[in-house]
């Protein structure tokens, strides 16, 4: 499965980057507000950073304007990867970026009938947003199910990008059922490292390596 942060703090894709765990970087108008930085400026410099995926989000909500705004955005660098709504329009825009060998993150998903059409679009990517969906009282999860097996029934080339990852379970969970992608802050994939056991196997070992005397090299 793929590492992708969702963030558009560069310091903190740096030190991802820098463990060679990451393949893309996912990011949104929310989070370019978060940064405090101009989009083309801060996308660029996430796009340097890694030689995955950048998802660069349209934010008009009819097709003539995505298109303008998409064009913009796909000049920035070669990894950028349009992002998209999953609306009508959205769609449209999805189905001809695609068509001319853009890659297309189709967001805000929460049906699989939703993932189905993006497919169908030609999407490189669906985001379907596990976090909010468990908010809703609806199960994330299930949902990645169902968009696998549908995914897996036609032979869609459409990756499964799971996004609104809350903790470390939602990593697990999303890998066996055999996602393509996940996307999570920066902080939840750090997670992954912690095990109470694997701290305190350090503590002994050093304790008895310095009871040692020993010094290597």
């Amino acid at each position: 499965m793929k590492f992708f942060a969702d963030t558009a703090d560069t310091d903190a894709i740096r030190e991802l980057a820098a463990t060679g765990l990451l393949d893309g970087v996912t990011t949104n108008p929310s989070l370019i507000k978060k940064s405090g930085r101009d989009i083309m400026e801060v996308t660029k410099e996430i796009c340097s950073l890694t030689d995955g995926p950048v998802s660069a989000e349209v934010v008009a909500l009819d097709h003539p304007t995505m298109m303008k705004e998409a064009e913009i955005l796909r000049k920035i660098a070669d990894n950028v990867c349009i992002k998209v709504p999953l609306t009508v329009d959205g769609l449209k825009t999805c189905k001809a970026l695609s068509s001319d060998g853009t890659q297309v993150n189709v967001t805000l998903c929460f049906s699989a009938n939703q993932a189905l059409l993006a497919a169908k679009a030609g999407a490189t990517f669906i985001s379907p947003f596990v976090g909010r969906h468990d908010d809703n009282g609806f199960d994330g999860m299930q949902l990645i199910d169902d968009i696998r097996l549908i995914y897996d029934n036609y032979g869609f080339g459409t990756e499964i990008l799971v996004a609104s990852v809350r903790h470390s379970m939602h990593i697990l969970e999303a890998a066996k059922i055999g996602a393509d992608v996940m996307t999570a802050p920066p902080a939840v994939i750090l997670s992954l490292f912690n095990h109470v056991l694997t701290d305190k196997g350090i503590a002994a070992f050093l304790k008895d390596w310095e009871a040692t005397g020993q010094n290597i090299g």
